[in-house]
């Protein structure tokens, strides 16, 4: 979980600085990056927590 938070955090500063320079210099491949980190970001975490739901799931069994 440690990690994930890890991630996470290093997500949103990522998205967070692409979208402060893309106020700064309004060129929008920083806006397209943010996107891509943005979607890439959720789709790694729905395979993390998938992996952790069928974890538990074989622990239970």
């Amino acid at each position: 979980m440690l990690v994930l938070r890890i991630v996470g955090f290093l997500l949103l500063i990522t998205i967070g600085g692409s979208l402060l320079t893309y106020l700064l210099t309004r060129n929008r491949r920083y806006l397209t990056f943010a996107w891509q980190v943005l979607k890439y970001g959720v789709v790694m975490a729905c395979i993390v927590l998938a992996f952790m739901l069928f974890e538990r799931l074989l622990m239970a069994a």
